[in-house]
């Protein structure tokens, strides 16, 4: 495998993946379908419509079968309905109920039934049987009636044809219909007298929810409308219904002056208005009258059957089960007010470009922007998603697949972040790795900086001094060196920066200073060479500020420079306090000093106090969180007792919080003290002991 390719194998693998999706969406399984029907379905809860009244049912319910009987009813009854109804003037009436046998109250079937004397066979044969009355009926009403495609044979299979003429153009629509075989309709005598047949078969759905149906469907190669299209065209007074096609199949199906825009096999997607009983009527308060005429006036009516008996009930994307009637009544609903739902196929080319563009920007940002920011993006592109579906759906009545995207985007997600947890864990590792080998090199640099500080307990009845580092190598430095039996040089200094390299330029400065002091240099000397030699040292950036100091412990003489160093504190006996600022820049800013840089002082400390330290003391934390400040040393030097080095640096240590967290800086503080003479004794016997040493 190339380099190339491992180092982007997470593109390449995310790309196949992608792939593979694709593939899926365009070969579209039943499973993706069933979940993209959910998405529609919840468009239409969300935004559900209250129902108009512009078509109503007559209503074979509980109520009717208790006052006729069980159904079929004698078709008188429907012959008195039909008369109820004319006298409101309808504008159509529709019935969702087949008539497949003829009326078992009939005069034929009375005279097949009955052994009859001829006269008396004679009498009923002159009677108008209830078919005949109520296909009378049917004819002086504008009516339509049911017919059902069918996979077999039926008694009532006679050669029927469409009432609706259709009128094509841009092809024949016989060749992109659903088709059936077979039909199943009503008695001939009834189907010849009324002004429409129309279907109401249903498609097959994967979970039994009625989403769509064709507005045209053809049964025995001949074609006829939806009931409700069916009823729209008779309703219109029209006779034609015109189907314009396009190069892949159905593209508008029209009963003047109403047009619907279809899917290429003349399929229109249900927008289901909200299922509500004024809408509806029971046929038994029909027949006996009781209902207002302006119920019926100029409306579209529907005769159906809610009763559950009657097993024509039906699921619908609002989550209810309806009369199949109701389903009519909505697709009614739908031509009239243009309200039908559009799945153009467009669209679901929209779909797949949307998917990939927002899968390629969300695997892209995963893995280039921090995980809890990618988060961010993530759900934002879901969000963004559901608003443009519900936006498209609400403004232009189409049905936008918004499961899909978000599908491909979370999948998208998860895969970038296995990526980045991948890649993460690949450096924290080798982060680790390296930080292992700083933390040895820390630890090693550590031990070699603590062999060059001095060993202060020698020293501490005049000089005292303590370090704490911020990290594991310490940028500021303190050192003390015997030059003869009386005097002592001495130096603190605060390297700018932290760490290793502070470490570093800390040592150098060191082993400069121990080297001049060894070499009994005067201090002026000692601060030119130490300058010198740590600019040629080309440490970039790096500077130190200090303060050296010469101290003859015998007569107190003391000798110090402040180069670009805190202020110096010094007091006496009486606690007057003065403050000694630097008048020379930081040690290896300069290149070379010149004698007028070098601003040397002296003082005699047989009666005075005299305290250095970094800013670390004076930036860092007392335990009540405050900052110390030069102030804050003043007072803790101030409520001292007794002011040997040891307990002057010690007060100020306890009053800080060395807390590793709490540490800004290097904290560095050092004190000298000889006015006591109880305090220099130890200093002669020490001294005596090293004249027997080198005796030794």
């Amino acid at each position: 495998m190339s380099a190339f390719l491992k180092k982007n194998i997470n593109y390449l693998v995310f790309l196949i993946l992608l792939l593979i999706l694709i593939v899926i969406k365009i070969a579209n399984p039943s499973l993706i379908k069933s979940v993209s029907y959910l998405s529609f379905d919840l468009y239409q809860k969300v935004f559900a419509q209250e129902v108009k009244t512009d078509v109503v049912i007559v209503d074979i319910d509980e109520k009717s079968l208790g006052k006729f009987g069980q159904f079929p009813w004698n078709r008188n009854i429907f012959a008195k309905i039909l008369d109820q109804l004319n006298s409101s003037t309808p504008k159509v009436v529709g019935f969702d109920i087949f008539f497949t046998e003829k009326d078992k109250q009939s005069p034929e079937a009375i005279i097949k039934s009955y052994d009859l004397i001829p006269s008396d066979v004679a009498d009923l044969q002159k009677l108008k049987g209830p078919d005949e009355v109520f296909s009378e009926k049917l004819k002086d009403t504008k009516s339509v009636i049911a017919v059902l495609g069918s996979n077999v044979p039926s008694h009532s299979n006679y050669d029927r044809k469409s009432k609706a003429r259709f009128l094509s153009k841009g092809g024949d629509p016989k060749q992109f219909t659903y088709s059936y075989p077979h039909s199943i309709g009503s008695l001939e005598l009834l189907e010849k007298n009324v002004k429409g047949l129309g279907s109401i078969s249903f498609l097959d759905q994967l979970d039994g929810i009625i989403r769509s149906l064709p507005l045209i469907v053809q049964f025995n190669k001949k074609i006829y409308p939806t009931m409700g299209l069916e009823m729209v065209r008779v309703g219109s007074k029209q006779k034609n219904i015109y189907v314009e096609l396009n190069e892949v199949g159905i593209n508008r199906i029209s009963a003047r002056p109403y047009k619907v825009e279809s899917d290429p096999n003349g399929i229109i997607w249900i927008k289901y208005k909200k299922s509500q009983k004024k809408q509806y009527i029971s046929a038994s308060d029909v027949y006996d009258g009781n209902f207002e005429k302006s119920f019926f006036e100029n409306k579209y009516v529907l005769i159906g059957a809610s009763a559950q008996g009657l097993f024509d009930l039906v699921k619908t994307p609002l989550g209810i089960t309806i009369p199949g009637v109701e389903v009519h009544a909505n697709v009614i609903e739908n031509i009239l007010d243009q309200s039908y739902l559009i799945r153009n196929p467009n669209t679901y080319i929209f779909e797949l470009i949307f998917s990939i563009i927002v899968a390629l920007l969300t695997f892209i940002l995963s893995q280039k922007i921090k995980p809890k920011y990618s988060l961010s993006i993530f759900f934002g592109n879901i969000l963004l998603i559901i608003i443009i579906g519900f936006s498209i759906y609400k403004f232009r009545s189409e049905l936008v697949d918004f499961s899909y995207p978000i599908f491909i985007v979370t999948l998208t997600f998860l895969t970038g972040l296995y990526f980045r947890f991948i890649e993460e864990n690949k450096m924290a590792l080798a982060n680790l790795q390296k930080e292992a080998k700083l933390l040895k090199e820390r630890e090693l640099a550590a031990g070699v900086q603590k062999s060059l500080f001095p060993d202060i307990s020698k020293f501490e009845n005049f000089i005292f001094a303590k370090n704490v580092p911020a990290r594991d190598v310490s940028g500021d430095y303190f050192d003390v060196v015997r030059s003869t039996p009386e005097e002592y040089f001495f130096t603190l200094a605060d390297v700018s920066g932290k760490g290793v390299k502070a470490g570093m330029y800390m040592a150098k400065a060191s082993s400069i200073f121990r080297t001049l002091t060894n070499l009994k240099f005067p201090l002026e000397k000692i601060v030119f060479g130490v300058n010198n030699e740590l600019v040629e040292a080309k440490f970039k950036g790096m500077f130190v500020t200090a303060v050296f100091g010469k101290i003859n412990i015998k007569t107190g003489d003391l000798v110090f420079i402040n180069a670009g160093h805190e202020s110096i504190l010094t007091f006496d006996q009486n606690k007057k306090y003065k403050y000694i600022k630097s008048e020379m820049p930081p040690i290896g800013i300069v290149k070379y000093f010149t004698e007028s840089m070098v601003k040397s002082n002296t003082m005699n400390l047989k009666d005075k106090t005299f305290v250095v330290y970094t800013d670390g003391v004076t930036e860092g934390y007392l335990k009540n969180g405050q900052e110390l400040g030069a102030d804050g040393v003043q007072k803790i030097v101030k409520d001292l007792k007794d002011v040997s080095p040891k307990i002057i640096v010690d007060s100020i240590a306890e009053q800080l919080d060395w807390g590793a967290e709490k540490l800004r800086d290097d904290i560095t503080c050092l004190a000298l003290d000889l006015k006591n003479t109880e305090l220099i004794k130890p200093i002669k016997k020490k001294r005596q002991e090293i004249k027997e040493e080198d005796k030794e």
